[in-house]
């Protein structure tokens, strides 16, 4: 079967194609015929050798695939079931893969594989940071940053459905719509535009509650000044860069303020809840109330062309890999 793999961290060229050994699952694993694979920005940093892995690597964690064989002691599960999962190490780009029986989730009949590839990773981050991260409440005001990418078009349309007032932000007059279709009530463009004033503008000077930020560098500081006092930044991602070091006594001064750096692995840690959040985010696909937005799909052998495209910041919604 074909992978793609890292033999030496780099740019896109660094993923290659591979012919490589049917998988067998061991004690505990299934084999899946992946249907598709998620790209995610974790692919990118673990590609480039941002976040170190140990060399080769099979490159990815999402997807949803047809249980196609089982290993050992393995219940709940059986040849032919339709699943999806995500942040599995290993289970990437590829034609099959192995996965532990317990980081797998069921996909209802009614939703297709590659909206199922699609939404584990963002869709789950989307509901945590929505929910659980900061529960956000009907009357209570969002700033969500690249509301026009993966997460941002999912976390818009979570919000809108709790009663948040959405300020989203975007880079093109191409994503103002897209924002504003998942549900952001005002949108931003902020290159062309001081996010701050405008923000300031939107909300009669009183900023947000919360500020959702997967930008990182570019937006951070804009957003931390933007929050009312006893609100919340959270910081999901870093797609811009890093952030510089925050002195805690500045959030002293801007209204005894929060900072949570949130990451979905231990929001799914437990079998449960991740049970439970993929079970509500795709009935929610299921039953039309929350759209699912496939921006690019790519055969696998392009691997390189689709994490190009992604780090070029042009991209709306979740880019996908299928074998």
């Amino acid at each position: 079967m074909r992978a793609i793999m890292v033999e030496q961290t780099g740019g896109p060229e660094a993923l290659t194609t591979a012919e490589r050994p049917t998988p067998e699952p061991g004690p505990g694993q299934v084999r899946v015929d992946v249907a598709a694979s998620g790209v995610n920005f974790i692919d990118i940093y673990h590609r480039s050798g941002a976040y170190p892995m140990q060399t080769p690597f099979l490159v990815g964690s999402e997807g949803a695939g047809t249980v196609s064989s089982l290993g050992e002691d393995v219940t709940g599960l059986q040849v032919g079931d339709r699943v999806a999962w995500a942040m599995v190490p290993g289970a990437g780009y590829a034609e099959q893969v192995v996965a532990p029986a317990d980081r797998l989730v069921p996909v209802p009949d009614d939703i297709d594989l590659e909206v199922a590839a699609a939404v584990m990773l963002q869709g789950m981050t989307a509901h945590y940071l929505a929910n659980s991260t900061f529960p956000a409440e009907s009357g209570q005001t969002a700033l969500v940053t690249a509301a026009a990418g993966g997460v941002g078009l999912l976390l818009c349309q979570l919000l809108h459905r709790k009663g948040v007032r959405v300020i989203g932000t975007v880079g093109s007059e191409e994503k103002v719509e897209l924002a504003r279709g998942a549900g952001a009530d005002e949108v931003v463009r902020y290159r062309e535009t001081s996010l701050v004033d405008e923000v300031l503008r939107l909300t009669d000077g009183a900023g947000v509650d919360v500020v959702y930020d997967g930008v990182g560098k570019d937006t951070f500081e804009a957003g931390i000044s933007l929050l009312r006092p006893r609100g919340t930044m959270v910081l999901f991602g870093a797609a811009s860069g890093p952030v510089p070091p925050v002195d805690p006594q500045s959030l002293n001064q801007g209204g005894s303020l929060f900072l949570t750096r949130p990451s979905l692995a231990h929001y799914v840690a437990d079998r449960q809840e991740l049970l439970a959040r993929a079970d509500e985010l795709l009935h929610l696909i299921a039953k039309g109330e929350l759209d699912v937005r496939i921006g690019g799909r790519y055969p696998l052998a392009e691997a390189a062309r689709a994490h190009t495209d992604l780090e070029a910041g042009g991209t709306t919604g979740k880019l996908v890999l299928v074998p």
